[in-house]
């Protein structure tokens, strides 16, 4: 049988074609018309996909990269700082801020687990300078409340909010103003539909004051020498050139969601996520798997896998049988659950598709009888219902 190589994967995700094709034929010089005039259409329109006022900037990195320069900027050694951490990823702020020498306190929850509003209150002392944590972690596929934790952050002296948004944006409904997010960041390989390289920012007035006062060392990461050049059409420093003209395209495709509106098409794909996810969510649960978050995120589903099944079993076999790629857990959680994606160029006939999939893997890993077509079947309904079909039942 013919098989295609499909992504479900939190990052990379499914590429879109536009995107590629204008990666591969971009061969403009970075200090050139051509494109400066890209450069300064495609901040502009991140604007809108992030849906800030504040400045955007895009470096050549990993969104990693970014996170370290969110506390290379914003902090000093010795600054306290809170970390909220609920699985992989928000153990990396812990990781970065103790690298730059700050002293976190950690409001730590377990995995796939979100945060006491309360908790978070009583850790948000006067002293605090900086909150750093994840609006989706994609690790388990938990979804943080951003909008709560926002309000508490106001509430509370000058500390900055810093929102890991990498699964995040694209996905999830985030109101960056209006919540007052002081530094959010995204990736290219996510809700973008491009290939790792690039991440981005966007970054308050509150947080480029502090970054004058800021003691931490930094150099290719120092956002106000890259906000200079922004301001004159340039980059610091050598970008990726044909990553730019794949987010050129990836941002047009944007547009043409949203009928010309980046905004618009920004919330078309956003809710693309949220109906896939849940769709998916009703398929597993069908099949009568359960839900690895409390508080299960747009960007991606997470499965606890079947009693006595090592979930490598269960990715090794989709892989193996259909060329389709899902992620197994991470770290500690390795072999305990695998992880669907609903991000990037992704929609409802991949999800029909990897439900379908999901049927026959499990059939063939765990043994059990099967009712196919449940998972499909669970799904469609929240397809009908959602999109106002009436469901022709036998």
């Amino acid at each position: 049988m013919l098989r295609k190589n499909r992504l479900f994967t939190p990052g990379p995700t499914p590429l879109l074609p536009a995107a590629q094709s204008a990666m591969a034929a971009f061969t403009a010089h970075h200090r050139t018309p051509d494109f400066r005039t890209l450069f300064q259409r495609v901040l502009a329109d991140m604007k809108q996909f992030i849906g800030t006022q504040n400045d955007v900037l895009v470096l050549a990195c990993s969104g990693t990269g970014i996170m370290e320069s969110a506390v290379s900027n914003l902090t000093s050694p010795g600054d306290k700082v809170l970390v909220l951490t609920a699985g992989k990823f928000g153990e990396r702020w812990t990781g970065i801020t103790k690298a730059f020498g700050c002293n976190p306190d950690i409001l730590s929850v377990p995995y796939g687990e979100t945060f006491s509003l309360t908790d978070v209150r009583s850790k948000l002392t006067s002293d605090i300078r900086a909150v750093f944590v994840q609006a989706t972690e994609s690790s388990t596929g938990a979804r943080h409340d951003i909008q709560a934790i926002a309000k508490l952050v106001r509430e509370h002296g000058d500390a900055l909010l810093v929102v890991d948004a990498i699964t995040g944006l694209g996905t999830t409904h985030l109101d960056v103003d209006a919540w007052g997010i002081d530094f959010i960041i995204g990736g290219s390989q996510k809700a973008l539909m491009m290939p790792p390289g690039l991440a981005y920012c966007a970054v308050s007035e509150c947080a480029w004051q502090r970054m004058e006062s800021s003691k931490s060392p930094r150099y290719y990461f120092d956002l106000r020498r890259e906000r200079k050049s922004a301001a004159k059409g340039e980059t610091a420093y050598t970008p990726a050139t044909s990553l730019f003209a794949a987010l050129g395209a990836a941002l047009d495709f944007v547009r043409s969601m949203g009928n010309g509106d980046v905004a618009k098409g920004r919330e078309s794909l956003v809710n693309n996520a949220e109906l896939c996810a849940e769709m998916t969510r009703a398929g597993v649960t069908a099949l009568g798997l359960k839900l690895y978050a409390s508080s299960p995120a747009a960007a991606l589903t997470a499965v606890t896998s079947p009693n006595g099944i090592d979930s490598g079993k269960i990715v090794k076999e989709f892989r193996e049988t259909f060329d389709a790629v899902v992620a197994n857990g991470q770290g500690e959680m390795k072999g305990q659950l695998f992880r669907i994606a609903h991000i990037g160029y992704y929609d409802y006939l991949d999800t029909v598709g990897i439900l379908a999939a999901l049927e026959q893997v499990l059939a063939r890993t765990t043994g059990r009888i099967i009712d196919f077509g449940s998972a499909v079947r669970a799904a469609q309904e929240v397809y009908a219902r959602t999109t106002e079909v009436t469901l022709v039942t036998q």
